[in-house]
């Protein structure tokens, strides 16, 4: 098919947007790091830029002078993630297959239930009590994974419309004539053509996982199951505590110790790792989103 002039000049207009968008996109990922290797007075005087006048790595020694604890906490936080998704993925995908199935007895109430608890919850002190009380969570790794996190509804009606507009109902059928039940139908049929979706609502997962550190704080006091973000939260916490309170910091010199340019390194490193993955799970993203969030 020939394409006629105004088409070009519009697929042209389209790119530039596209590389336009994308750049500012970056910008501010390539602010953060130049901001954690600005030197810390020149941040206070100039501020944040793209040109910083003079740089430092002061804030990454300060990080590396903690380097076994971040380590750990590094390990602590990808052992959470991947033990968190994989839950929540066969918790969500399991129900999720349930809820698409037509003949399901009870389907429209359970399928209400499911997205009731995305409006309404027991609020904190009632699910605080119960994971502590019933459960006897605290203090112990599962209050890292369970509350809140373990399994979302939204990731479940995400996953029943993909099933519902992607899988046809005939190959269900096909499987239950040659004598397959629905654990088979559920290996054979629906994880492997659900994959987009999956990895989407997995992707979600992980990164809630990634980036919380509030079931830390509410659940966890010991350091030693601490993630990265719990760490480094608290890394921040001392530095401002520092900073506010000269009888403590009597003995430490704060012209020093790059109080802003620190915060601007631990959200680099935070978030350096979801950075590198996304591009490897970004074609299963955006199939996934666009398919599973088509009203069934």
């Amino acid at each position: 098919m020939v394409t006629s002039k105004k088409q070009k000049v519009a697929e042209v207009f389209v790119h530039i947007f596209l590389i336009l968008m994308a750049v500012f996109m970056i910008m501010p990922f390539i602010l953060l790091f130049l901001s954690s290797i600005t030197e810390e007075i020149t941040l206070i005087q100039y501020g944040y830029s793209f040109f910083p006048k003079k740089l430092s790595l002061e804030a990454y020694r300060y990080l590396v002078k903690s380097g076994s604890k971040i380590m750990k906490a590094y390990g602590m936080t990808f052992l959470i993630t991947f033990v968190g998704t994989s839950l929540n993925m066969i918790f969500s995908s399991l129900l999720a297959y349930g809820l698409s199935l037509q003949g399901l007895p009870g389907r429209k109430f359970l399928s209400f239930y499911v997205f009731f608890t995305m409006l309404f919850n027991g609020g904190l002190v009632p699910t605080y009590l119960m994971y502590t009380s019933i459960f006897h969570i605290k203090n112990t790794f599962w209050g890292l994974i369970v509350p809140q996190f373990m399994l979302s509804a939204m990731n479940v009606i995400m996953i029943r419309t993909f099933f519902q507009n992607s899988i046809p109902t005939a190959l269900y059928e096909a499987c239950k004539i040659d004598g397959g039940g629905h654990l088979t139908i559920f290996r054979h049929i629906v994880l492997p053509l659900g994959k987009p979706i999956l990895v989407s609502m997995g992707l979600f997962a992980a990164l809630t996982y990634w980036n919380d550190w509030t079931n830390a704080l509410y659940y966890v006091n010991n350091r030693d199951l601490w993630g990265i973000q719990s760490l480094l939260n608290e890394m921040i916490s001392n530095i401002q505590y520092l900073s506010q309170n000269t009888n403590v910091s009597a003995n430490v010199d704060l012209s020093k110790l790059p109080m802003t340019s620190v915060r601007m390194a631990i959200a680099f490193v935070g978030v350096l790792p979801v950075l590198a993955i996304f591009p490897f799970l970004q074609k299963y993203f955006a199939k996934g989103i666009a398919v599973g969030a088509v009203k069934g």
